[in-house]
């Protein structure tokens, strides 16, 4: 009747139909060397007839095994992220497995909440961002019993595995390199609780290579909440003289609020990169195709989830000897040195 909910079939449909028992269905779907090729075309044709979906939390619990890694990013429309999971999920899609994705919004709460409820369905391994994670999460992520895989990052004491750089180490570089061109009163533009986020690291990266010059680190620009956007970079930007008078550089946290100072200087008539260099962090597009481009941190995000990907499959193959597995994977970060910056 119109309205009613059409019941999905079960293997024992398919095996009623295909006159055969649910053990032979199995085996066939399986393609198990005990079922003959004549029979095991025959439940394919009901199976697809009957557009029966095998139930595979009830095959985990005979394996023992998901079949899915749990992933977790901190943003869904940071297209870093999105190509860090489409990278990992071709990997892990050639052997079979599939990814189950948690949004964590920059938050810890949620982070410990999404690591809790990912791991009650016995993941193969989770991947997640190191932005620091809380108390409690350590300790989920210590009794999981599954392989960790900690992202973006290479944390003091890592859980696990880690696929990621130092964002300190690179924060400091280019700070170095600004210096290098000749900049002294550079500003940080960076989000107001950043505490436990990467961008805390690259706050403390800027603040001691400054220091380390000789240099004040005191030009502190701290405004909206992670993650800081084009139009947070704007409203700095516009009222720039008002944080400090004598800044000859802006080194932000990240290319969106870079692109977003960028463009309320130029509307003010302040020449980029004459009066007031800008520096990003991550080569987004909006930062090579500005006018003039920005200058920033270069990283591969594809790479990442190609990595992951890769040592998740050995960590979770019976083949594999995790003993001889390489712990650390660190990925090549570069200084993309563009318009808006130059030589003083």
């Amino acid at each position: 009747m119109p309205g009613e909910k059409q019941q999905l079939a079960t293997m024992q449909d398919v095996a009623q139909a295909a006159g055969v028992s649910r053990m032979t269905v199995s085996r066939a779907l399986r393609d198990d060397g005990l079922v003959s090729d004549n029979t095991r075309k025959r439940i394919l044709e009901v199976v697809e007839k009957m557009g029966y979906v095998p139930d595979q939390m009830a095959g985990s619990l005979s394996t023992k095994r998901s079949g899915f890694v749990a992933t977790l990013v901190p943003s869904i429309n940071n297209v870093h992220y999105g190509k860090m999971v489409q990278a990992l999920t071709e990997m892990l899609e050639r052997t079979g497995l599939q990814i189950l994705l948690g949004h964590t919004d920059y938050s810890s709460q949620r982070e410990e909440a999404l690591v809790e409820g990912l791991l009650k369905r016995r993941p193969e391994a989770i991947a997640l961002p190191y932005d620091g994670h809380s108390k409690r999460t350590i300790k989920l992520l210590k009794q999981s019993q599954v392989p960790v895989v900690q992202l973006w990052e290479t944390p003091p004491k890592p859980i696990g595995y880690t696929v990621g750089f130092s964002n300190e180490a690179v924060a400091y570089s280019m700070t170095e390199k600004l210096i290098q061109l000749g900049y002294k009163n550079i500003a940080f533009l960076c989000e107001t609780n950043d505490e436990w986020t990467r961008g805390a690291a690259r706050r403390m990266g800027f603040r001691n290579a400054m220091e380390h010059a000789g240099l004040s680190a005191h030009r502190m620009i701290r405004f909206g909440t992670p993650p800081m956007s084009i139009k947070d970079g704007y409203f700095v930007g516009k009222n720039i003289k008002q944080y400090y008078e004598d800044i000859d550089c802006i080194f932000c946290v990240s290319d969106a609020p870079a692109f977003g100072v960028l463009t309320a200087l130029k509307e003010q008539g302040v020449s980029v990169p004459g009066e007031i260099g800008i520096a990003g962090f991550g080569d987004f597009e909006v930062a090579r195709f500005s006018n003039p481009s920005i200058t920033t941190v270069k990283f591969d995000a594809e790479q990442i989830g190609y990595v992951t990907g890769e040592l998740i499959t050995q960590l979770i193959s019976p083949d594999s000897d995790t003993r001889k597995l390489k712990k650390h994977h660190v990925i090549e970060v570069s200084n993309c040195m563009r318009e808006s910056t130059c030589a003083r």
